[in-house]
């Protein structure tokens, strides 16, 4: 099953904006999700269960600790004698003065020495900040029996929310007739989840064409994919089936841990046949008091709880009082929330500590409360 002949790119540069405070000392795709993981973990374990060895990372924003997370490949197995992580921060060039990729296929572009090392014949290029499972080899396979230039993996979204997204409009046959940026009045559903396979070789053309196109955004969904249509090439449509969700805000952030507490949830961390590898903290294990009342909640190691916890999700060494309450709340790795002090509807960041006898968040709020500084208790 292994692959020498696809290599994996993770675009992890994106800069999270949207998730505010989360993001101004850590890149999005370190940002934390579901007890005891990174964002990161997600298309890194896709790329070791897929049999995928050699996997570049693109990081750029706030990057210092998701490079040393990235560089330890052997948390995710990919630290055999020919496979690796590889970071690959942008790259100052003396006729462009940038530190930064310009766009998603720049990043691509930067990092052509370093792909033409391994000579694959098909490069799979993906987000990194999405969270799923998903099998590239078979995706990989599809494309094969279709004998396309491109492969595109896209998910039925509801009409409504459609103009979100890129939309890729097929005909019967699978086949890419027309992509559109988020169209006001999109004909189709399939959305565009950022995982691309391209014939390297093909790819490469496109790119270096790209890089002296003065008027090119550099990036696959307003260029390169673009081009490949106009050239006629066969773009082909791979749907995908099962759990899919890009956490750029707040509220996806607190939906996507929210969706662990679900009984028939299909991202299933527990699934031993496709394992979501991560860094292994050692800690003790979690203790619940004799007067805390646990209704619907996702409590990693090291929690300590004497307080109540209903529907929430509890990160590594959460701790919560006496008589405090978490409702509908997710809480980050270290939050020390004190006696008698009440969470709701909330997403507490790393390390914040709510005083006793405060109040965060309300149960009636259109939007997620992010509380990402400490909150003094009741004096």
């Amino acid at each position: 099953m292994k692959h020498n002949s696809m290599l994996a790119m993770i675009l992890a540069g994106g800069r999270g904006s949207r998730l505010h405070e989360l993001t101004n000392k850590v890149a999005k795709p370190a940002v934390s999700y579901g007890g005891k993981y990174r964002i990161i973990d997600f298309p890194l374990s896709n790329c070791a269960n897929s049999g995928i060895d050699v996997v570049g990372v693109l990081t750029q924003y706030e990057s210092i600790l998701l490079n040393s997370y990235v560089a330890a490949g052997r948390r995710w197995g990919l630290d055999a004698k020919d496979s690796g992580v590889f970071v690959l921060p942008p790259r100052e060039k003396a006729d462009v003065n940038l530190d930064v990729y310009r766009g998603t296929a720049d990043a691509i572009s930067q990092n052509i020495d370093f792909i033409d090392t391994y000579s694959p014949e098909y490069i799979l290029v993906l987000s990194g900040d999405h969270i799923y499972k998903m099998d590239y080899d078979k995706m990989l396979k599809e494309h094969k029996a279709q004998n396309a230039d491109a492969t595109i993996a896209v998910i039925e979204v509801p009409m409504k929310e459609a103009s979100r997204f890129g939309i890729m409009n097929t005909d019967e046959a699978g086949q890419i007739v027309e992509f559109e940026e988020k169209p006001e009045h999109p004909k189709s559903n399939l959305a565009s989840m950022g995982i691309y396979i391209f014939n390297w070789k093909l790819l490469r053309k496109m790119l270096v064409a790209d890089m002296k196109n003065p008027d090119s955004n550099h990036d696959f969904g307003k260029d390169i994919i673009p081009a490949l249509l106009n050239d006629g090439r066969k773009l082909y449509a791979y749907k995908f089936k099962g759990y899919w969700k890009d956490v750029g805000t707040i509220d996806s952030l607190w939906e996507a841990n929210m969706d662990l507490l679900g009984k028939n949830n299909e991202l299933d961390l527990h699934d031993s046949s496709w394992k979501i590898y991560t860094e292994d903290v050692t800690c003790l294990p979690q203790y619940v008091g004799p007067n805390a009342k646990i209704d619907r909640a996702f409590i990693t190691q090291g929690c300590v709880l004497d307080g109540e916890v209903k529907n929430s999700v509890l990160f590594t060494g959460a701790k919560v009082g006496k008589d405090a309450k978490i409702i509908d709340s997710v809480l980050m790795p270290g939050v020390v929330v004190e006696d008698g002090a009440v969470v709701t509807r909330a997403l507490v960041a790393d390390n914040v500590k709510i005083g006793a006898g405060a109040v965060v968040g309300s149960a009636d709020s259109e939007h997620i409360e992010l509380v990402s500084k400490r909150v003094k208790g009741v004096e």
